[in-house]
């Protein structure tokens, strides 16, 4: 019998627009694996992944593929003689059809309530259907250095619930758990570079990924009709400053019928431990997302801000400005109860939330043409929010 076996089986993500990036694990080295893609009825294209050792029986793949093109249904598989995957099939949807995003946040150190939400959450779509894209916005683990944490706080729930994450693309907004900031060649990165190399070149280019390697995060992407704006609200930096003034003002957010940036820290909390609230400095963590960014957000008419970070949900839809010339909402929502401990203890009143819901929950966002529908639902079940916008 062949020894080698699949620590974890393909989780995709999202690379920028037209791009998928695919990570998968063996126990061992598996002889030179391919990554395979393809169209109905077309031939095969072939990509040799990017390897990295974690350790002795720990050994991860990584490869890119793209640009897709505009077609509904995309496939692949990791094609080794000894080694193989099923065949995957990622259904892609145009701008007119229903795009069907699950928000998910804050599951970290929370297996097993994390499986209840992933059961909510096969009950909420059905057996016939599922979400085209998995928003998640943070804290996927609590350890970012721990196999452990990855493995039960992330890949076993999602492969023995759902499976989602096989055929779903994941947009990944990075957490404060996630990764490792440190530019240094020891630092913990063990998963955590699906954006490594997005910006490298026009074709996409990516060198090796090898111990130490600091990616950033920040990006864009079209989902249906909305744009939405990626940031790292970890890593704040000129770099990042730029690209948010860049992309709030590029013609493809400003022409979206819908704008919606997403970032792990929300930019008005107000649940929080107490002691660290008040004693370690924590309310001043995501001071520069209130104070730089926000002001940005209303200028640029941004329709909805979407973070995790706080383990309980609340949405609030305010007018851009106080100024009563100026026309327009932006909602804010917090979506941090994937299974994390919650935050029940209130640290600071904005007197601006409309909804507040102390347990853990899933978004469903719906994206259609000129319609835009958030459900969001307890894990057992019940809507526990609903706002729809049509333009």
């Amino acid at each position: 019998m062949y020894p080698c076996r699949f620590h974890k089986l393909p989780m995709l993500f999202e690379h920028g627009d037209n791009y998928y990036y695919v990570v998968w694990e063996t126990s061992c080295t598996s002889g030179a694996p391919l990554l395979e893609w393809w169209y109905d009825d077309a031939s095969r294209h072939s990509i040799e992944p990017w390897y990295r050792k974690i350790d002795d029986t720990h050994h991860r793949y990584t490869a890119i593929f793209g640009p897709v093109a505009n077609i509904s249904h995309v496939h692949y598989k990791v094609n080794n003689y000894r080694l193989s995957t099923k065949q995957y099939t990622i259904v892609r949807r145009g701008e007119a059809e229903l795009n069907r995003v699950l928000v998910i946040a804050d599951n970290q150190n929370g297996p097993t309530e994390f499986r209840k939400v992933l059961t909510g959450i096969q009950q909420y779509y059905g057996a016939s259907s599922k979400p085209d894209t998995i928003l998640h916005v943070g804290d996927a683990v609590q350890n970012v250095g721990s196999l452990s944490n990855w493995q039960r706080h992330l890949f076993a729930p999602m492969e023995d619930r759902s499976g989602l994450h096989h055929t779903t693309p994941t947009v990944f907004v990075p957490g404060n758990h996630d990764h490792d900031k440190r530019r240094v060649s020891s630092n913990r990165n063990l998963y955590m570079d699906m954006y490594h190399g997005l910006y490298d070149t026009d074709e996409l280019g990516k060198t090796a990924v090898t111990n130490g390697s600091y990616h950033r995060f920040f990006h864009s992407l079209s989902v249906g009709s909305a744009r939405i704006i990626v940031l790292d609200a970890e890593c704040a930096s000129k770099e990042e400053s730029e690209f948010l003034e860049r992309e709030l003002k590029s013609l493809a957010f400003q022409s979206a019928r819908f704008r919606i940036v997403t970032v792990h820290i929300p930019p008005y909390i107000e649940f929080w431990d107490p002691y660290g609230w008040n004693k370690k400095n924590d309310k001043h963590w995501g001071e520069h997302i209130r104070l730089e960014y926000d002001p940005l957000f209303r200028k640029h008419n941004v329709d909805l801000v979407i973070s995790g970070h706080q383990h309980n949900y609340q949405r609030s839809t305010v007018s851009h400005s106080t100024n009563s010339a100026r026309s327009g909402t932006i909602t804010y929502a917090i979506v941090g109860g994937a299974g994390g401990m919650l935050d029940l203890e209130r640290v600071e009143d904005w007197n601006m939330y409309n909804v507040t819901y102390l347990n853990h929950h899933f978004v469903a966002l719906d994206i259609k043409d000129r319609s835009l529908s958030w459900t969001a639902v307890s894990s057992t079940g019940s809507v526990i929010d609903h706002f729809a916008v049509q333009r």
